[in-house]
């Protein structure tokens, strides 16, 4: 699909109620508010415009976000809050952790056209594949209707089926189109996602990569507990290293590092991407490495209390019941995701004093829709950790680093790379820890490059 969405369809001209099925599956008695988004044609450039949508550092109706530069070059994480994303119920929320040279522009790319995409794949769904006459989802809505009193709970199965289809069809829509950008090189540089709609008590996720989703739940009067919502989908796990593997790809790790799995080129040791999906890295993407989102759905509950998204720069030094206490015990909600952050700044400095500390991008949700009512509006604040949009290109001319500076790819000056010995992962496909038992990257602390160093053909190609 294009960087083009018109959704001017999603909402019945001639009532308040939603005809669409997704717009629906919070509420049935959806409506058109002032604040929604509907009759208009959104494009990439008008982005910036659009009302309740957010990607910089500041704080919304019902969350807040915040994003700092670590020490390793130009800031490549990028995040985004989306409210009244399909329906005036509904919220888009996003982390994406960029690596490589072009990892920001890769990152901040796919932040942008990524919900058009999911939106777009939504009303082509609602339109039919008629041209719009039918609505072939729409009748057996109605047909399930009709047989309410033996088939209600069923109507959550297509609905779910819809939503898994969308977010599916729209990462590989974002995938191709960075394959063919014509400003963004993906060849070696890419982003992980972590994404989700929640649209009244439903809860769509989709996700690649290692940035990750956690759920803050009441557990008892005064407790709240973390509930892990993805799984850091990296080269550790069983079924990610068996696929890589039969597509001629190679799992291992290296010795000075050996809790890191990572994929490699069969010919060549390099890129030593650490992870098993994420977008673009077109030079592994015949060798295993994929886009194909891991999606999920959850039916949110009273006790729910909020969602935490963040790049891996947080989960490296703080646990899932860290980041929940964090949050929780945050003075006001709308500071929340920038006390994680600094709280994840003083782990890095703590634990790790001699390394370059990671990005971290956070994104809080509210899951009962309220801010700080006493608190001050906050006006989004552009720090040196982040670029704001009027100094985004595509192209990245002024924002480009060289590759010295980009210290996400890792050089081999410290010895040949072929002589630092790697474990290799069994032959068997599988690792030491069942799949079932596999934390490493879930609950494990990490500090490790997203890539080892470019492939030498990927530096031909930059100078073709």
């Amino acid at each position: 699909m294009g960087g083009c969405l018109s959704i001017g369809n999603r909402i019945r001209s001639g009532g308040g109620e939603s005809s669409s099925p997704w717009a629906r599956s919070g509420s049935q008695r959806a409506r058109r508010t002032k604040g929604s988004v509907s009759e208009q044609v959104i494009t990439l450039q008008q982005l910036p415009s659009i009302p309740n949508r957010i990607v910089v550092n500041g704080r919304s109706k019902t969350s807040c976000i915040f994003t700092q530069q670590g020490r390793k070059g130009i800031n490549q994480d990028a995040m985004i809050i989306w409210e009244d994303f399909v329906s005036a119920d509904a919220v888009f929320c996003g982390v994406f952790d960029g690596h490589g040279p072009h990892g920001h522009l890769v990152a901040r790319r796919v932040r942008d056209a990524l919900p058009l995409k999911l939106m777009s794949f939504l009303q082509s769904h609602e339109m039919g594949e008629n041209g719009g006459s039918g609505n072939c989802f729409r009748a057996k809505i109605d047909m399930d209707d009709s047989m309410s009193s033996v088939k209600e709970s069923s109507l959550e199965d297509p609905l779910i089926s819809l939503w898994r289809d969308s977010f599916r069809k729209s990462f590989k829509a974002m995938d191709k189109e960075l394959r063919s950008h014509p400003s963004v090189d993906c060849f070696c540089s890419g982003s992980t996602a972590v994404t989700l709609v929640k649209q009244g008590s439903n809860l769509f996720i989709g996700n690649i990569g290692d940035s990750r989703a956690v759920l803050g739940s009441k557990c008892g009067m005064d407790s709240v507990v973390a509930i892990q919502l993805t799984v850091d989908l990296k080269p550790d796990l069983p079924r990610e290293a068996e696929r890589i593997k039969r597509c001629k790809g190679r799992v291992f790790a290296l010795q000075d590092e050996p809790e890191v799995q990572r994929v490699w080129l069969p010919f060549d040791d390099a890129p030593g991407l650490a992870m098993a999906r994420a977008f673009g890295d077109f030079c592994l993407k015949d060798y295993g490495l994929i886009s194909i989102p891991e999606f999920s759905h959850r039916l949110l509950t009273e006790k729910d209390q909020f969602i935490v998204l963040a790049s891996d720069g947080v989960w490296d030094v703080l646990s899932n019941d860290d980041v929940v206490e964090i949050v929780s015990s945050a003075p006001i909600r709308s500071s929340a995701a920038r006390v994680l952050v600094d709280s994840a700044v003083r782990e890095w400095k703590i634990k790790y004093p001699t390394s370059k500390m990671d990005d971290c991008a956070v994104v809080c949700l509210y899951l009962d829709g309220k801010m700080d009512c006493e608190s001050e509006t906050e006006e989004p604040s552009v720090s040196a950790a982040y670029y704001s949009l009027a100094n985004e290109s595509d192209d990245g001319q002024n924002l480009e680093p060289c590759l010295q500076r980009n210290f996400t790819v890792r050089t081999t000056e410290g010895g040949d790379l072929k002589a630092r010995m790697p474990i290799a992962v069994e032959e068997s496909g599988t690792l030491a820890v069942a799949e079932d038992q596999n934390w490493l990257g879930l609950e494990g602390v990490t500090r490790v490059n997203s890539l080892v160093h470019l492939p030498r053909f990927s530096e031909e190609r930059a100078n073709a």
